[in-house]
């Protein structure tokens, strides 16, 4: 059997990549040292750790200051993310956290952008999300929990959501110790703030919904989804579940704001259609952003 040979990727998408990740990390850096570190706030995680370890240890050992620390911790993560996800995101992963040390040292003696603990809460929260997201959706990682998480998962009973969620209450509750009660709650809202920015930078920011409709009306929604929204369909074999007949089930793609226009095209057409309506993360191909309106 002779084995197909997969192609690999170009030098210019792996420095458009490299490029990327680090503007990412720049940005991280960025809301660390100009936004949660001057107010005492932390995220969640590897990160989270190595702050909570910056503040404690370097009056003893000051070499352990942050940019040692998270590049030591989550070594080991990514050695078993090489077996686990593989070479290329080990790699971007490896070159992400050691330029987040480096730009974080460039960004330590700067003066903080703001004092006031709301505003770092939520500028710093945005910005780290904004940095660690572009270095994900370009292949790596500054975090090796979620590594640690899809290792242990295996063996416990819990989803990898649910151990992170775990480290980052112990996280968290360190944090009260050292920090205060106020500074742990800021930093809890920050990690959410950056948890959700991660998401939509991650998934994109053109909101589409994936429709199914299922109808005996399908030839003429489809054609007047085609000429009246702009949007190409998919006929599907469908088969029904009580009476075993077949139906043609189509299958569609619209932004947000064309959503209200397809359900009132599918109605006029047939009331009695059957509509399933899904969030989709991203769409790509089939010029799907040149739609006729």
């Amino acid at each position: 059997m002779i084995q197909k040979q997969h192609k690999k990727e170009s030098t210019g998408h792996v420095l458009y990549r490299l490029l990327l990740i680090l503007l990412g990390v720049s940005l991280a850096a960025l809301a660390i040292e100009r936004f949660l570190v001057p107010n005492q706030i932390i995220d969640g995680g590897i990160i989270g750790i190595s702050l909570i370890l910056d503040y404690i240890l370097p009056e003893k050992w000051p070499f352990l200051n942050f940019a040692t620390l998270v590049v030591l911790l989550n070594a080991p993560f990514m050695y078993y993310g090489y077996k686990q996800i593989g070479k290329t995101f080990m790699l971007s992963s490896i070159f992400g956290i050691v330029c987040l040390a480096v730009v974080e040292r460039m960004f330590h003696h700067m003066e903080p952008l703001t004092k006031e603990p709301i505003l770092a809460t939520v500028f710093g929260g945005l910005t780290l999300g904004v940095g660690v997201g572009l270095v994900i959706r370009h292949g790596g990682s500054l975090d090796g929990t979620e590594i640690l998480g899809i290792l242990l998962t295996k063996k416990l009973p819990f989803s990898v959501g649910e151990f992170v969620m775990f480290m980052n209450i112990f996280i968290f509750g360190w944090a009260a110790f050292v920090f205060g009660l106020e500074q742990a709650m800021y930093s809890v809202m920050a990690y959410y703030i950056a948890f959700k920015t991660i998401d939509t930078v991650i998934e994109g920011l053109d909101e589409t919904k994936a429709v199914i409709i299922v109808s005996d009306q399908y030839e003429d929604i489809s054609d007047a989804i085609l000429h009246r929204l702009g949007r190409g369909t998919t006929k599907l074999q469908g088969k029904g579940g009580y009476t075993d007949a077949q139906k043609e089930v189509i299958y569609a793609v619209v932004t947000r704001l064309e959503l209200t226009k397809l359900k009132a095209i599918v109605y006029e057409l047939d009331p009695h259609a059957f509509i399933t309506i899904m969030n989709t993360h991203e769409v790509r191909g089939a010029k799907f952003k040149s739609a006729i309106h």
